[in-house]
């Protein structure tokens, strides 16, 4: 069973979400939804003309009845029978005209409104998704975040373009028809509309009926597209370990599933269509066979007067028309449950509280000096908004209990739940270094973060001029802090692009400055189109060693006061990682440098290094000072000097099994 996550509790929180994306995006467009609907209605009452005109024409020919026009006095009428042929020639021209024309303008509204809609959804939505802190996607899956801004607002878009105006169109078609079957003959009228409630009855038993049907096939579509898409993501897994037919049978599973749940869904669809063209035959059995009768045989019980056989015939046409626009209430309504199902979870998106976000009182700085501060700094997973503690674990601190070489005063791991970073206390003046390192999982990159408020503490605060992080605005505090991770995400576009990314003003010449900074400007030019080579989704069209140069760059480009390094060369060779530390050591001059290391080799320069063991930095101090204490840092030291025999019994245990 999967775990409910955020986003699905705020999703089953939304109320009314279609009476919420009408109040919200369609009433600024209501203009559109206006001239649409008024389109569309006059379209269709245009429509109904000629086979109206065509039954006044035909009572004149056979001599039973004047020309008559349904609502119209006889008196604006011409008389002579070539007038009125002209006449009849002008009204069903012009009814094919105005049908014409308004069906055209009506198409331009309604999607200039439907299309207007989900262009606005789909950017509210993606402004959204802007401003959710990393929790968020920590715990979203990719595919599903994309259904919402592809899929879902189309659905969106299918629903007010086809269904709803669908369904006005349909009104409009029923209530036209009955106002000149009754204009026309009122007893035949009734015998028409005989079977109308029986249409209305069975319209609701299948409404009622499909809605469970259409949801369970939601389900079958959303669970298929999953495992879809964790096969596709898995294949090495998979054929690494011969489960091809294992992953195969897991997904004919799921298709066998979404097949079941489609055609009980069709089978419902194919009855009902039938049932409403038998009801419409019915309809017209019934006009035809009274109708009939009165031709021939004169009025029946409790009729009066003539019937003109260009009624019978207009009655006819008319009786017709019914079943069309009614058999069509099996698509609105599979168009509405999957725009319903949409609309809630484009609003449970829109819903989720925004975690990390800019204080009412936030200061925009211009420039930082780089002084570094984390005071009692604790952070834990829990159950806030965006699956983040909401109380604070706050610890006692101790920040003069160590000097270089001395021993934290704050031995203890962290044993709360959820708890990542417990009472770290640390300080970095501008120009200085820190060094974090640990076993994996230790914390480290999660205290790099918060800096950048990807996360906020849950206990303590982050620091820097002396400002607390929180009131700081985003966008001036993450300016000023250049970050290069250990997995580099490059966007497809060109290198000289990606280099620019976030400095989108820089000119070439600045772009290839930044590159010779980072060691990376020789293997750009010897590609094919140099700068201007594509570098594919996420970069894969160059190496690790070349997407970490270019992430490089891309810091050098933008010169930032504070630089925070995670891990920057641990997934690359040698020689790569040679070049690279060649320019992480050039870009970190003059620089507060936070660095995440792997290879304890790169850091053992530092100003200070500060080993995290979960969550709580069990010891500080300079690298020869750390080698003295003959701690977990000289341990490490050990392991990647190959020196296996010195280490000491449960070392392998401490650490992790991949350290």
């Amino acid at each position: 069973m999967t775990a409910e996550s955020v986003f699905d509790r705020y999703r089953a929180d939304v109320t009314a979400p279609m009476r919420r994306l009408f109040s919200t995006y369609g009433e600024p467009r209501y203009r559109w939804f206006v001239i649409g609907v008024l389109a569309n209605l006059i379209a269709q009452f245009a429509s109904l003309l000629p086979p109206v005109v065509l039954g006044a024409a035909i009572n004149v020919l056979t001599n039973e009845g004047a020309y008559r026009l349904p609502l119209v006095p006889a008196g604006v009428l011409p008389s002579g029978d070539l007038a009125l042929f002209e006449l009849s020639v002008l009204l069903i021209g012009g009814s094919f005209l105005l049908t014409g024309f308004f069906t055209w303008v009506y198409g331009i509204a309604a999607n200039e409104f439907a299309h207007g809609v989900m262009h606005a959804v789909r950017v509210d939505c993606f402004e959204k998704l802007a401003a959710l802190d990393m929790a968020f996607f920590d715990d979203k899956q990719t595919g599903e975040v994309m259904s919402i801004l592809s899929s879902d607002t189309e659905n969106l878009e299918l629903f007010l373009d086809n269904a709803l105006t669908n369904s006005v169109r349909l009104g409009a078609m029923l209530l036209g028809i009955g106002i000149v079957l009754f204009a026309e003959n009122a007893y035949l009228a009734v015998v028409t509309l005989l079977v109308a409630p029986l249409m209305v009855a069975f319209t609701r038993w299948f409404m009622h009926r499909a809605e469970p049907l259409y949801a369970e096939r939601r389900s079958s579509v959303g669970k298929l597209n999953t495992r879809l898409e964790n096969a596709i993501s898995g294949m090495e897994l998979t054929k690494s370990t011969a489960s091809e037919s294992y992953e195969v049978g897991r997904v004919e599973t799921a298709s066998k599933r979404l097949f079941d749940d489609t055609m009980a869904m069709l089978k419902l669809s194919y009855f009902y269509r039938p049932g409403m063209e038998l009801l419409a035959g019915v309809s017209f059995t019934l006009t035809f066979v009274v109708g009939g009768y009165w031709l021939f045989v004169g009025p029946p019980p409790l009729a009066t007067g003539e019937l003109g056989a260009g009624t019978f015939v207009t009655f006819l046409f008319l009786s017709q028309r019914f079943a069309t626009p009614l058999a069509e209430v099996s698509n609105i309504v599979d168009q509405y449950e999957n725009a319903l199902a949409s609309a809630e979870r484009v609003f449970g998106l829109m819903d989720v509280p925004v975690g990390v976000a800019d204080s009412e009182d936030a200061v925009a700085v211009e420039s930082l000096s780089g002084q570094v501060e984390y005071d009692d700094v604790s952070f834990a997973y829990g159950d806030g908004p965006v699956g983040l503690a909401a109380t604070s674990v706050a610890g006692a601190a101790d920040d003069d209990a160590t000097a270089d070489g001395g021993t934290d005063a704050r031995e203890a791991t962290a044993t709360d739940s959820g708890q990542v970073i417990d009472g770290v206390s640390f300080a970095a003046e501008p120009g200085e270094t820190i060094a974090l390192v640990g076993p994996t999982g230790a914390g480290k990159s999660t205290l790099a973060k918060l800096l950048l408020r990807l996360y906020d503490v849950t206990g303590g605060a982050v620091r820097v001029d002396g400002h607390d992080v929180r009131d700081l605005t985003l966008r001036s505090l993450r300016s000023q802090i250049g970050y290069v991770g250990q997995d580099t995400f490059l966007f497809d576009g060109t290198i000289a692009e990606n280099i620019e990314y976030g400095d989108f003003e820089a000119d070439d010449g600045a772009v290839r400055e930044a590159a010779k900074a980072a060691e990376a400007h020789e293997f750009i030019q010897n590609l094919p189109d140099g700068y201007d080579t594509r570098v594919g989704e996420r970069g894969v069209k160059l190496s690790g060693g070349q997407r970490q140069r270019i992430a490089i760059a891309r810091v050098v480009l933008r010169d930032p006061p504070i630089l925070v390094l995670d891990e920057a060369t641990s997934a690359v060779d040698t020689e790569t990682e040679y070049l690279i530390q060649r320019s992480l050591d050039a870009l970190s001059e003059d620089r507060t440098t936070v660095a995440i290391a792997h290879r304890l080799s790169t850091v053992k320069d530092a100003d200070r290094i500060l080993v995290v063991e979960d969550g709580v930095v069990t010891e500080r101090g300079s690298h020869s000072a750390l080698l003295e204490r003959d701690g977990l840092y000289a341990d490490l030291w050990r392991v990647q000097a190959g020196d296996l025999a010195s280490l000491p019994e449960g070392f392998r245990t401490r650490v992790g099994d991949d350290d």
